[in-house]
């Protein structure tokens, strides 16, 4: 045990500004538990995020093989590989994400899809992906059970890592043999939107045969047949009716479609204390419904914190992000139909998916994190972007080819706003897939074995680690205001302050390699102590300078303990 503790304390030197937990003894093995230091604040403007979908991340549960008997062989990377909600709660009890520097994780949805499958292309498609809802109130299993979930969300919580639910109130699942459509008072089966107009984006079907919500209705309706038989036979109709009946008490609202399915969304705030909310196909829904859904998310999540008041992280409010498709940072807040202007920010999003990163990577660094702190901190201030480089859905992601890993990282992790990791971005997980038709190839299973097997697979993985645990313990790098300190070699600093919290950095990119000097003076004055946090080295500033000398091109600094 001294040895042990001895390491520990090696360890926490190395580690810098984190902090190691007791031991715990588990299965006659000990684990060293990473965490960030208690006094980092949450802040969503600098989140760090992984983006993961369900089916194809992680197997933890390999005995429940596929449900409702979805076996019919399908087109390459169309059907279910296993991946489920169990296997996420394992990776985080190792600590994958914290190692990684996550403190937020978005997961695909895990409602009950659809049980048949579409002819696309080349062949079968299932709702691996979680986007093709049958049933709002059912987990699909899957992807596994209600108490799967909660503990996922206690096991992430445990770790200072927040929980962001994939919602859909756009659509139904796709109509196919064995799953009917919803009755018309529901859904619009047409026209199929052409993208010119706001109408022509909003009052249609996304695609073809993907039934529309009429989210815009308020009349009332009545519950599908084929939901209530479905009730009855899972022995909860009561229940459902019950729960729905003080739902419609409580607010007032019309029984019109998108209320139902607003309770039914948020039913997971209530229940599992989860903290927000990525919701799927923005701009396709008319924007008043997206306050309806954060006013009641919101209640939700203020009244399970007073029932939990002992599993509360902090006092920050339920986040919404929006996927308001194509919408980007340099337009500021408005998203432009053609003939209309609408600012989603005004309708319950704390931040919108920001497409412009992948196009902004191909500039010089001081551009991006320039260009994009200035509009964070004017036409954006108090509100958020979430950068990405790649996803699920975007044929068109930075670096296909994953030809530029380091760079991909330096540019995503460091850019200010929040960032989304897809995953496999962290162990250059293949996007081109043979055989594979549209998004299909970007949703290969996660390549763990290779991040077990390949040095230079383990050497980029590394690197992520180092620039996303810098990221989650300075809120400054996301969510503080950029400022470049030399020109050659690239040097900036980031600051942020909130009160009486204060967070600044110096980081250097693109250095020599050997000896090398970085300006901070203005920034950091002589005789202050600093730590890089990427060659674990202690530094003075002298003459406003600091002098390293190692094999790295990229410097991360912070001020010594």
């Amino acid at each position: 045990m001294k040895k042990l503790l001895a390491i520990m304390t090696v360890l926490s030197f190395l580690l810098g500004c984190k902090q190691i937990k007791k031991p715990e003894k588990k299965d006659d093995q000990v684990t060293l538990e990473v965490v960030e230091k208690k006094d980092v604040p949450f802040i969503w403007e600098g989140a760090n995020v992984y983006f993961l979908l369900t089916d194809r991340f992680n197997i933890g549960n390999p005995k429940k093989g596929v449900q409702f008997d979805q076996t019919k062989e399908s087109a390459v990377l169309r059907g279910f590989e296993g991946g489920d909600i169990q296997g996420i709660t394992q990776k985080i009890k190792e600590g994958y994400f914290t190692d990684l520097g996550i403190n937020a994780i978005w997961f695909t949805p895990i409602v009950e899809q659809i049980h048949g499958s579409t002819n696309e292309g080349t062949g079968n498609t299932y709702g691996y992906h979680g986007y093709w809802a049958k049933d709002w109130t059912a987990i699909d299993p899957n992807f596994g059970t209600r108490k799967d979930l909660e503990k996922l969300v206690k096991t992430a919580h445990s770790k200072g890592i927040r929980v962001l639910l994939d919602v859909v109130l756009n659509h139904t699942g796709p109509v196919t043999d064995i799953d009917p459509v919803w009755p018309e008072e529901w859904v619009r089966t047409g026209p199929k939107c052409e993208f010119t107009t706001y109408e022509n984006t909003t009052a249609c079907t996304l695609v073809e045969n993907l039934p529309d919500i009429l989210t815009e209705s308020d009349e009332a309706v009545e519950l599908p047949d084929a939901l209530l038989a479905k009730w009855k036979d899972e022995g909860r109709l009561s229940q459902e009716l019950d729960e729905l009946q003080l739902f419609f008490e409580r607010t007032g609202y019309p029984r019109a479609p998108r209320f139902y399915i607003i309770k039914w969304l948020t039913d997971y705030i209530n229940d599992f204390g989860v903290d927000g909310f990525r919701v799927d196909t923005v701009k396709h829904v008319n924007e008043d419904a997206w306050t309806d859904l954060y006013k009641e998310a919101s209640y939700a999540f203020e009244t399970w914190k007073k029932k939990h008041p002992d599993q509360v992280l902090d006092d920050n409010p339920f986040y919404m992000v929006g996927e308001v498709y194509n919408y980007g940072i340099s337009g500021g807040r408005e998203f432009d139909f053609g003939d209309k202007k609408v600012d989603f920010f005004d309708y319950g999003f704390k931040s919108l998916i920001n497409f412009d990163l992948k196009t902004d990577a191909h500039k010089d660094y001081e551009s991006t994190f320039k260009k994009y702190s200035k509009l964070l901190n004017t036409k954006l201030k108090g509100k958020s972007v979430l950068n990405y480089l790649t996803s699920h859905d975007d044929g068109s992601p930075f670096d296909k080819e994953r030809k530029k890993p380091i760079y991909s990282a330096n540019v995503l992790l460091l850019t200010p706003g929040a960032s989304q990791v897809y995953y496999g971005d962290e162990t250059s997980r293949n996007l081109i897939v043979d055989g594979t038709e549209g998004d299909a190839t970007l949703r290969s299973f996660m390549n763990w074995q290779e991040l077990d097997s390949i040095p230079e697979i383990q050497k980029i993985h590394k690197h992520w680690q180092k620039l996303g645990q810098f990221r989650r313990n300075h809120p400054s790098i996301g969510a503080g205001k950029h400022k470049r300190l030399a020109k050659k070699p690239y040097v900036f600093s980031r600051t942020y302050m909130d009160g009486d919290y204060k967070d600044k950095v110096v980081v250097g990119l693109d250095l020599p390699k050997g000896k090398k000097s970085l300006w901070v003076k203005g920034f950091f004055g002589d005789g202050t102590i600093l730590y890089d946090t990427y060659s674990e080295t202690e530094v003075t500033v002298a003459k406003g300078k600091v002098l390293l000398d190692n094999e790295f091109d990229i410097a991360l600094l912070e001020l010594a303990e």
